[in-house]
């Protein structure tokens, strides 16, 4: 797929799904709109860190709850406005990104102590955050009911609807911008082979240090969207382990280093959500344990995601036609 057709596939499927607050009158439809959007946009931000950088990342909470208290903290201690803190949030969980890239890029750690290091600077910040009264604490952080779009809350869903798609967009472009640039081209060889890419004269460093800080900066954007959406805020919540799940979740399940893999994901994860809520109910921890198990079955039978199997459909079908074809012309001949 060239650059811009993969880029006039996305716009497309972007426009497609923006249809869906004229077509839609349900909330809880609507609602089901917005999270997976919501999701494809935490597994983006993973993707661009783990899909396209090979460092996989156990603690992108640490991103997205400092964007999320970023904006509750700004909003209900100081009375910053939150579209203000929307951008605050995004750039000070890339500021924490760009920390976190230092202390284990700074000294060469990759693979699972990568993996360690960031689960454990996550539980850090859950513990700092659990301890503090500016967070809340234990107790949280109740954002008060305001409505209006000057304060980031609106009406109807709708409004949220398109928050969500405009910052699924932005970081669905950034990444196919990614997949077509000088960066992208060294990132992915970063990701294939270190000491090869630096042979060549490749800045590994650098590389993985912009990509940490965009992918922290996305994650930041969805705990901001998280915490508008639910007005409500505790450690367990932005800093949990459930979001770091989710956040390499979903680019495993829909396919780690394509375009679109994150958002076939996300439909995916919420499909397991739904499901499961159907028909356990909301039993503690049953979510969890389903995830982990989808995560080892992907690993095991379909490493590269459904973005992989509808690739492999694709080409088989081709084949299958170019054999068809050259069949009946050696069958004219």
């Amino acid at each position: 797929m060239t650059a811009m057709r993969s880029l006039s596939t996305l716009l497309l499927v972007f426009l497609l799904i923006g249809i869906a607050p004229l077509v839609v009158t349900s909330d809880f439809w609507l609602n089901v709109v917005i999270m997976t959007l919501y999701a494809a946009l935490l597994g983006q931000a993973w993707n661009i860190l783990g899909g396209y950088g090979g460092q996989f990342s156990f603690g992108h909470a640490a991103f997205f709850g400092t964007g999320a208290y970023a904006v509750a903290v700004l909003q209900v201690q100081l009375g910053i406005n939150p579209w203000i803190g929307m951008a605050l949030g995004g750039v000070l969980a890339a500021a924490v990104a760009a920390f976190i890239g230092f202390c284990t890029f700074r000294y060469g750690l990759r693979g699972s102590y990568f993996a360690l290091v960031t689960l454990a600077f996550a539980e850090v910040l859950r513990i700092l955050s659990n301890s503090v009264d500016v967070t809340g604490a234990g107790v949280g952080l109740l954002i008060p009911l305001a409505r209006g779009v000057e304060n980031f809350q609106f009406a109807s869903r709708a409004g949220y609807f398109w928050v969500v798609w405009a910052l699924a967009l932005a970081a669905f472009v950034t990444v196919w911008w990614i997949g077509n640039s000088r960066f992208g081209a060294q990132l992915t060889a970063v990701r294939d082979n270190e000491e090869a890419a630096r042979a060549l004269g490749v800045n590994a460093f650098r590389v993985k240090m912009g990509a940490i800080v965009l992918s922290g900066f996305f994650s930041g954007l969805a705990g901001v969207f998280y915490a508008q959406y639910f007005l409500y805020l505790d450690p367990s919540i932005g800093y949990g382990p459930e979001i770091s799940i989710t956040s390499l979740l979903v680019p495993i399940i829909g396919g780690m280093g394509t375009l679109f893999g994150p958002l076939l994901g996300a439909v995916g994860v919420h499909a397991i959500s739904e499901g499961t809520r159907s028909f356990v109910g909301e039993a503690p921890g049953i979510s969890l344990a389903l995830y982990g198990a989808v995560l080892v079955v992907m690993v095991l039978f379909m490493p590269r995601g459904l973005a992989g199997l509808l690739a492999r459909r694709a080409r088989k079908r081709h084949e299958d036609r170019v054999a068809a074809g050259d069949a009946e012309v050696a069958g004219h001949a």
